[in-house]
């Protein structure tokens, strides 16, 4: 007996949120017209993914190198920041608040397999990010987690449980070492 039998994998019905042309259309124009843009050019970028169905707010900088698998999956509030090479992976939705900082080499994974299932079956899990949070540099954040207003994760950490209101969070998995407050 197979434990992992990927010949009955199927891919749930609606999955994307879009037909296979509206992805494949969003992949040549997030290659082609997005991350070959100017760094500077944060209007243009915010502009396409409105195109394609994301929520940006207002003053809002993506760079050119960021990656976003679906964008009608996501959500970014005003004067939000999302850094080099950060990987927005929404197979479920991103929701990230106001004031936002998501640093460079992030990774905000939204998707999954159930590998107790024989046929290694796909799942989604939304991620909420609340207001004024700064994600670190080179972040992992499990699918379902919600971060809380004004909270820190530390560099190389690893998320995979919710993070409470104005704390810092360090490690992997990341854990509570103080509050954050403004001084």
């Amino acid at each position: 007996m197979l434990i992992q039998d990927l010949k009955t994998f199927k891919l749930p019905k609606n999955f994307r949120g879009k037909n296979a042309f509206i992805v494949q259309l969003w992949w040549l124009v997030q290659s082609i017209l997005f991350r070959t843009s100017p760094q500077f050019l944060y209007g243009w970028r915010n502009f396409l993914l409105r195109l394609f169905g994301a929520k940006i707010g207002k003053k809002v900088i993506i760079r050119p190198s960021v990656k976003i698998t679906y964008p009608w999956k996501l959500s970014i509030g005003n004067y939000s920041w999302i850094g080099d090479d950060v990987d927005l992976y929404t197979l479920g939705k991103i929701d990230i608040g106001n004031h936002v900082v998501i640093s460079q080499r992030s990774y905000l994974c939204t998707g999954s397999h159930d590998y107790s299932q024989a046929d290694f079956a796909i799942y989604q899990k939304p991620i909420k990010i609340h207001d004024q949070v700064w994600i670190a540099t080179d972040v992992f954040i499990a699918p379902g987690v919600t971060i809380h207003e004004g909270s820190l994760v530390g560099i190389r950490s690893s998320v995979f449980t919710n993070i409470p209101s104005n704390k810092i969070c360090v490690g992997t998995p990341a854990k509570i070492i103080r509050e954050r407050i403004r001084e």
